[in-house]
């Protein structure tokens, strides 16, 4: 059986290749520290993203290569491109399909709701104009007979795993403990979030099925609530009652000044202040994927957070 190449270890990377390994698929995952999740199915290998050489020979007889690479937030406009040139160059030369994890970012704010597959990226920011060009020039190969490749856009993460994320340890653990939760932007405009078991099976299909090459995919999410349900449905999941506040602007002008990746998310606060949902009807139309009830998805994401209380 073909192995699969896993780039990152992530919640999004760790979670495709565990997927894969529980169904018997050999993987390899790649990072920069040589670490990521254990199963008797994956190899870990100790690789630099930006090199070429060493991906191509890791990606050799690889049926996909899913890119599930993460860089700092403050450092996108600086690391994603070698990267993105390598592992495009890897997914050549292989022949492996190239699956990119990708995010709703290359929209930009004025985009009109929901956003689609087709509609256009119109970024004005740093953040945005980096996806919206590695999108670009993934499909763009794709077209040109290059390489096969595809990408899924996601929203804001949750779910098993998910750690370092605006629904991640800043929230969840605060919801389980009772105690008050800040979020950044308003508090009662719908703001779609994606699950990750959602994820992690979309980029599989993706891989797998050649009606998804050469296209990008909305993952599907359940319908969007505002980020004050989001929070009461962990809540309801964990038996709790917390109020929800809004993070002050000047407090995250503040913590900017002493933090890069803090400072980052001005750029991209419009996706919390305004309306911010994906319509994933195509993805479900075509691959019968379905999105994860909410109330399913917060008590999974409470159950792992009260199994892992040292996190």
């Amino acid at each position: 059986m073909q192995h699969h190449v896993v780039i990152g270890s992530g919640p999004v990377g760790s979670g495709v290749a565990l997927h894969l390994a529980a169904g018997g698929t050999p993987v390899t995952v790649v990072t920069r520290s040589g670490t990521g999740p254990s199963h008797p199915s994956i190899t870990l290998r100790r690789a630099d993203a930006t090199d070429a050489a060493a991906l191509v020979e890791i990606c050799r007889g690889a049926a996909a290569l899913y890119n599930c690479a993460n860089p700092r937030y403050s450092r996108w406009d600086t690391d994603w491109p070698p990267m993105h040139r390598a592992i495009m160059t890897a997914a050549e030369r292989s022949g492996a399909v190239l699956v990119m994890m990708d995010n709703l970012y290359a929209f930009g704010p004025s985009t009109p709701m929901p956003m689609r597959e087709d509609t256009p990226m119109r970024a004005d920011g740093t953040k945005g104009a980096v996806r919206a060009r590695m999108a670009t020039e993934l499909l763009a190969a794709h077209a040109d007979g290059r390489l096969r490749g595809t990408l899924a856009r996601a929203s804001d993460f949750y779910g098993p795993g998910v750690k370092d994320a605006a629904l991640g340890e800043r929230v969840v653990p605060k919801v389980i403990a009772g105690k008050n939760v800040s979020v950044l932007g308003a508090l009662d405009v719908p703001h779609a979030v994606s699950y990750m078991p959602d994820v992690v099976r979309t980029l599989i299909t993706l891989a797998a099925d050649e009606r998804a090459w050469g296209s990008p995919w909305h993952v599907p999410n359940a319908p969007a609530v505002s980020q004050r349900d989001t929070v009461a449905a962990f809540a309801a999941a964990a038996g709790t009652s917390v109020k929800v506040s809004a993070l002050p602007k000047a407090a995250l002008t503040l913590a900017g000044l002493f933090n890069a990746d803090i400072r980052g998310l001005k750029e991209t606060a419009y996706q919390f202040e305004h309306e911010w949902v994906a319509d994933a009807t195509h993805t479900t139309a075509t691959f019968g994927l379905q999105a994860t009830p909410l109330a399913e998805g917060a008590a999974a994401t409470v159950a792992w957070w009260r199994s892992h209380p040292s996190t």
